[in-house]
């Protein structure tokens, strides 16, 4: 199985999205979520495509400037080449989604996410932080297997995005709900990946990286395999 997550920085190179899309369908990843993501991004190797709900435009003091989304934006999409189960609801809808698939190994629960807007800077990736959080102790309660992916916003391997609430909040809450981070040592690498133990057992798990020049989007993509 393969699991692959990219920022595309909401297309802020959308004069590349024929190479956008070739990076996407040449790591051809069996679940592949986007975050900053746009619905002219189209893979048609993907039977499967579910997104969060249309963000609205907003003000976020102390910036200058709104945020403003075109219609065709989401802030996160799940490509997948698995059918639904179901779908849970998540803390915010605009900003993080959450379908259980049915995979070869038992039925994965993706819960595809972005942790916050500028960064993570307070209060939205503090609230955000913690309404997901919530989500996933909820969702292990029920016994789910989970994997968890995205962009948090927060770097574990160095300071390249320090957020020492980011990494005790998330590390606490995997470790309470059975989750190991798959990306924690990666460098300069703020897109993670992380996956119920009970469902990894005891696979060895290899890991690629790819538009490491950020000549695409201003961050790498990463993916999983086992």
């Amino acid at each position: 199985m393969k699991i692959a997550t990219w920022n595309v920085e909401r297309l802020e190179h959308k004069s590349k999205l024929d190479s956008i899309i070739s990076a996407c369908q040449h790591e051809d990843a069996d679940i592949l979520v986007l975050t900053e993501a746009d619905e002219r991004i189209q893979l048609p190797g993907y039977s499967f495509c579910y997104s969060t709900t249309p963000p609205q435009d907003h003000e976020f003091p102390p910036y200058p400037m709104p945020v403003h989304y075109a219609s065709t934006e989401r802030r996160v999409i799940i490509y997948s080449k698995y059918p639904l189960v179901r779908q849970h609801n998540t803390y915010d809808e605009s900003t993080a989604i959450c379908v259980d698939l049915e995979t070869e190994y038992g039925n994965l629960l993706v819960y595809g996410s972005i942790i916050g807007i500028h960064g993570h800077r307070k209060p939205f990736f503090t609230d955000e932080l913690c309404g997901q959080m919530a989500d996933l102790r909820r969702l292990a309660a029920n016994g789910h297997q989970i994997c968890f992916l995205g962009d948090y916003n927060c770097s574990f391997a160095d300071n390249y995005y320090p957020s020492s609430i980011g990494k005790s909040t998330i590390l606490e809450c995997f470790t309470e709900t059975g989750i190991t981070l798959l990306t924690a040592t990666r460098p300069e690498c703020v897109d993670h990946i992380a996956v119920s133990k009970s469902f990894m057992g005891d696979a060895a798990v290899s890991i690629t990286e790819w538009n490491l020049d950020k000549s695409l989007s201003d961050h790498k993509g990463i993916s999983i395999s086992f």
